[in-house]
């Protein structure tokens, strides 16, 4: 028996998806009159279809396949949550996740939406959610988090079953709090947003959070 979701699969198969080294976004090649990309990771791409709304589908790099069981895993463990998107089924490369309309905190970085405190405690419960099911929350960080109807959403959770604490969010969650005031209702230039992403990923674990926000800082407000 066929589901409503089924139809979109053929035309997924059109699609490549390649990853990069050093964190760097995939490359999607191929194309489909009916899928449309929305998101863009390191892992894999996320695509729309517009014959069948209502789903998102998630295709990973043919290197990266290995993830796919696993996060389908991680979504039956979550089970119905409001805080994450629901997983409808998998595939060999691919997942069918519930669309989750709105715009990812570094969306809103760039074009200026206020982003409330709001946001910041759903993303606190929704970890300590995760942590109830026996789960890791990391890998939290601005494009994994849409700001939906004014609450938060999180829509990766593929690194759930690993150890540790990368603290990406406990490190936006403190520049939330001390820094976000100097930008709020500001549109961040793009060169900017992805300048401090690079200068966070290099220099992860060589210095303080303080050292690093000291640094955009004085890139921020250069004369």
């Amino acid at each position: 028996m066929r589901n409503d979701w089924d139809d979109p699969i053929d035309e997924l198969k059109k699609i490549t998806v390649t990853s990069h080294p050093n964190n760097e976004p995939v490359t999607i090649e191929g194309e489909t009159d009916d899928l449309r990309c929305i998101g863009v990771g390191t892992d894999a791409a996320v695509f729309e279809s517009l014959s069948t709304p209502g789903y998102a589908y998630k295709l990973y790099a043919r290197e990266k396949r290995e993830k796919v069981a696993t996060e389908a895993q991680v979504y039956d463990t979550l089970g119905a949550s409001p805080y994450f998107p629901t997983c409808h089924a998998s595939g060999e490369d691919y997942l069918v996740l519930s669309y989750e309309k709105g715009i990812t905190l570094f969306d809103c970085l760039l074009q200026g939406v206020y982003i409330a405190e709001q946001v910041v405690k759903d993303v606190e419960d929704a970890r300590e959610y995760v942590r109830s099911k026996g789960l890791n929350p990391r890998d939290i960080h601005l494009k994994n988090i849409l700001l939906q109807d004014g609450r938060a959403k999180i829509i990766d959770v593929s690194e759930y079953v690993l150890p540790g604490n990368d603290f990406r969010w406990e490190h936006l969650k403190e520049g939330y709090e001390k820094y976000y005031h100097l930008i709020e209702g500001n549109a961040v230039p793009f060169w900017l947003v992805e300048t401090v992403r690079k200068w966070y990923n290099q220099k992860s674990g060589q210095s303080t959070f303080e050292d690093f926000a000291k640094s955009v800082l004085r890139l921020l407000f250069i004369k």
